[in-house]
């Protein structure tokens, strides 16, 4: 029987189901429904239905998580098989590897089990399904009223996930990719008037050499050296977005989490791998700030930005050590912090937190993109984990040079200044920006873009194109809506035409 704090409505339940092949999914609801109700547990409450991974695509569960309008979740047998469960069976242990499938995938985050395991009671013929319901404590409700109906959960939570709801690989240059520069681009984080003269200098003298196979060494002695680290502890890479794919195929670890909303790239390499990931939603309420107690325990991998894609939100220091643990990889995707003045809360250089690997990016600040250049920093091990799965001369001379030449003195200096103009232009959008009743911007933004939530960004971002601007949509991002954009910060003319011509948008869609 469920205590009194878990009928309170809105309490979060974790339905635990095992079914046999080709379980109705009438049979499933049925079964859900009455252990729900025979312990007086509200099903707003019911956050998401779990079950060994091999079941997670059997249609009736598919279908029941639909019509609970709650996330399912498949974990392996061998995990279930370490979770003690009150109420097992032989029969079951002998078929799965654990005494309850639904006892023991409900309780395998924790909590407390306030509903047994019970079967379904189908007329003329043998149960296929049986549940359990555990009460999650760490996942907090979100209070009823406001203007909409109530929420199950509240968004900061984990979700173990088997299929991604998000389009993962689509990213800013979709926004502009057939426009044939016909529109002002605030979509991409690119910055702008970039690459300098100087830098295209030096990747064009680079080009006499192409007959000769690239020699990584002085760059990467070189990036070591910016950051004060030795050699071993450096890997450069075809751009972070190859380095998250080598982690994702090099590494081991069994419990992998990416806190959301951020680059998407990180949990595509991780899925393609064949790893399952648990994203954590941050809050919009929260201001898209971590909370490193909502990080299971368990996990073995953590990915977070920061700043973050797309929230702009730049995580202290401090918070993102706590996460770091002896048995965790703790991957920290700074491909931004260039542009935060004085790189402030950066980890890149740390050696002192065990299983830190940060990621660069020189495609951003230096214009790059289309050369295709970043770096790992990390434990000797680590890199040469990933080193022995990168390819034979990964990194081209071009590349391989213009690394050299942006973590010189000189290109550090021109970095540090761009990005206090960045903070500048920054603060200029978002003042424009509250203006707007409709908008609400992200205020704690400290990278080169913003994020804002329109009522109707679909809309109005399909206007701005008609008057020449192309923003970046945001619910291709875990955690985000179709009312969110993300905007990149340009200079104060530039940012001024936007202003006028998101003022029009709106005009449109306003009463």
């Amino acid at each position: 029987m469920a205590d009194d704090s878990a009928r309170a409505p809105g309490a979060p339940l974790v339905v635990g189901v095992g079914a046999s092949q080709g379980v109705p999914v009438d049979e499933v609801l049925t079964l859900i429904g009455a252990a729900l109700a025979d312990a007086g547990l509200d099903p707003r409450a019911v956050a998401e239905l779990v079950t060994v991974d091999r079941k997670a695509r059997e249609p009736g569960l598919v279908a029941a998580a639909a019509a609970l309008g709650v996330p399912i979740a498949g974990y392996p047998a061998a995990e279930l098989a370490a979770v003690g469960v009150p109420h097992g069976s032989d029969a079951v242990l002998a078929a799965v590897g654990t005494p309850s499938v639904a006892e023991a995938a409900a309780l395998v985050g924790g909590g407390q089990l306030v509903v047994p395991k019970r079967k379904s009671s189908p007329t003329g013929r043998a149960a296929m399904a049986t549940c359990a319901i555990v009460r999650r404590p760490h996942l907090r409700p979100i209070a009823e009223g406001g203007d909409g109906p109530p929420t199950r959960i509240e968004e900061a939570m984990t979700i173990p996930t088997t299929e991604a709801p998000h389009d993962l690989r689509h990213h800013g240059d979709a926004e502009v990719r057939d426009d044939g520069g016909a529109l002002i681009d605030l979509a991409v984080n690119v910055r702008t008037g970039t690459p300098p003269a100087w830098l295209r200098e030096r990747i064009a003298e680079s080009l006499t050499g192409l007959a000769a196979y690239p020699d990584g060494r002085p760059a990467r002695a070189a990036v070591a050296a910016r950051h004060g680290l030795a050699v071993e502890r450096v890997l450069l890479t075809a751009g972070a977005a190859e380095a998250f794919v080598l982690l994702a195929r090099a590494l081991t670890f069994r419990h992998a989490v990416v806190v959301h909303p951020q680059f998407t790239e990180p949990e595509a390499a991780l899925r393609d791998a064949g790893h399952e990931v648990r994203r954590i939603l941050l809050r919009a309420e929260d201001g898209f700030r971590l909370d490193p107690a909502a990080v299971p325990e368990d996990a073995d991998l953590v990915v977070v930005g920061n700043p973050t894609n797309p929230t702009s939100v730049l995580h202290p220091a401090a918070i993102l050590a706590q996460l770091a643990r002896p048995g965790r990889t703790l991957v920290v995707d700074e491909a931004f912090m260039d542009a935060v003045p004085g790189e402030r809360e950066a980890l890149a250089g740390r050696t002192d937190l065990p299983g830190l690997v940060v990621l660069r990016s020189l495609t951003k600040t230096w214009g790059l993109a289309g050369l295709r250049i970043g770096y790992v920093l990390a434990e000797p091990d680590t890199v040469a984990a990933l080193q022995r799965a990168q390819p034979l001369w990964p990194v081209s001379t071009p590349a391989l040079v213009a690394a050299s030449a942006c973590v010189e003195p000189r290109a550090l200096a021109e970095a540090e200044a761009a990005a206090v103009r960045i903070a500048e232009d920054r603060a200029h959008l978002l003042a424009g920006l509250a203006e707007f009743e409709e908008v609400r911007a992200v205020e704690a933004a400290a990278g080169p873009f913003v994020l804002v939530r329109i009522e109707g960004a679909a809309q109005v971002r399909a206007r701005l194109r008609t008057l020449g601007f192309a923003a970046r949509r945001g619910d291709t991002f875990p955690g985000l809506g179709t009312d969110w954009l993300r905007l990149a910060v340009r200079d104060r003319p530039t940012t001024n035409r936007f202003l006028q011509a998101l003022d029009q948008a709106l005009t449109l869609t306003r009463p």
